[in-house]
């Protein structure tokens, strides 16, 4: 991909639960060293993980209820109001749990429904997981995720013509514009939309969680396997840093900066 090739976001989505519901925004502030604002803060823990709230610490996402495992998290509807940090969750349109996550009560009011409902996925008691301004992403950093709605089509195309949903991915930036694949290549670039700037620092490497439709909760479809014997690698999509503040929002252009002459 050359500096000149840009792309156009089409979405952004915070996980503000890990597992849980995406949350579209129509724009968002980015700062040095975050994530999108409230982006995986919460998760559910499935037995003991050893995390500690006042030295939180990153854990591998298997200690968590999560879509590569426990499939009908997806058919849950979770929304998450800043104002009053309380969580709400649906099934078939009916509440079924709600409380403020920053609250024993509230959190109790949480775990109890997935006690009582995720069995026998669960390896101890659920426990709802703050750590301040952690996040529980599925790596170390702090990173803004970013998916090419290019490399999205072409997977359909390797499945024969199979509809993907893109929320599969579970991306914070939805992006088009880029050629299929194109985004692979940015590793180590920087990214400029408005006064924000973001470095590519990572590959995306998918797990068995894009396999989940995020409307049926059904795993129907087999992507990483796809793209290992297509591609002989399981990537889509790309991890970025925030190194310079600026607000984002849909219909903004994601420019490569051009490399400095020395």
């Amino acid at each position: 991909m050359t500096a000149s090739q840009t792309a156009e976001i089409t979405g952004l989505y915070r996980y503000p639960i890990k597992g849980l519901t995406p949350e579209s925004l129509p724009r968002v502030p980015l700062r040095i060293g975050q994530t999108l604002p409230a982006d995986r803060r919460y998760a559910i823990e499935n037995g003991p993980s050893g995390f500690d709230p006042e030295a939180p610490s990153w854990k591998p996402k298997i200690q968590f209820l999560m879509l590569a495992r426990n499939e009908r998290l997806a058919s849950l509807d979770s929304r998450f109001e800043d104002a009053t940090n309380r969580l709400t969750i649906r099934k078939d349109g009916q509440i079924v749990a709600s409380g403020d996550l920053e609250t024993t009560a509230g959190r109790t009011a949480i775990e109890d429904y997935f006690t009582e409902n995720f069995q026998p996925e669960l390896k101890g008691p659920p426990k709802v997981l703050s750590g301040r301004d952690h996040s529980f992403s599925d790596v170390a950093r702090k990173v803004v995720s970013i998916i090419n709605l290019g490399s999205v089509r072409a997977i359909e195309t390797m499945l024969g013509g199979t509809a993907v949903h893109p929320l599969r991915f579970r991306g914070n930036l939805y992006v088009k514009g880029w050629p299929a694949w194109s985004e692979l290549d940015l590793v180590g670039q920087t990214l400029v939309i408005g006064d924000a700037r973001l470095k590519v620092v990572k590959r995306i490497v998918r797990c068995p969680a894009v396999n989940v439709d995020p409307e049926t909760a059904q795993r129907d479809l087999e992507i990483p396997p796809t793209l290992s014997r297509n591609l002989g690698h399981m990537d889509c999509g790309i991890y970025a840093e925030v190194i310079a503040d600026g607000e984002i929002g849909v219909g903004d252009a994601v420019a490569v900066e051009a490399p400095r002459l020395v």
